[in-house]
């Protein structure tokens, strides 16, 4: 939870409970600390976090690649104008919404 608190993500404790016992949430972790959590809604990234001193470092990539694999590749997100270079770069085939600044994206 600090991880996605930090980067300041509307999900709550209670919500990543429930999906780590639908084996929907996925955490990157290196000498015993998390570098990194996406958590899933169905085939949805409903939210995903790396730890700022670690960003760029291809943690958030893994965990959309093992998202997607989870997914059959059907993955999709929607997303923040500010993160979708991440998206972006993932190969996202991406759409804008009818809210503004945001955007929804389907894994290629």
């Amino acid at each position: 939870m600090n991880v996605l608190d930090g980067a300041s993500l509307a999900i709550d404790a209670d919500t990543v409970r429930e999906r780590i016992g639908a084996d929907a949430v996925w955490i990157a972790i290196a000498d015993d600390r998390c570098l990194g959590v996406c958590v899933l809604d169905g085939r949805e990234i409903d939210a995903i976090a790396v730890r700022r001193r670690r960003r760029g470092q291809g943690i958030g990539t893994r965990l959309v690649e093992r998202a997607a694999a989870a997914t059959a590749g059907d993955l999709r997100a929607e997303f923040h104008r500010r993160v979708r270079p991440f998206y972006d770069s993932l190969g996202f085939a991406i759409e804008p919404t009818d809210e503004p600044d945001r955007f929804r994206g389907q894994y290629e």
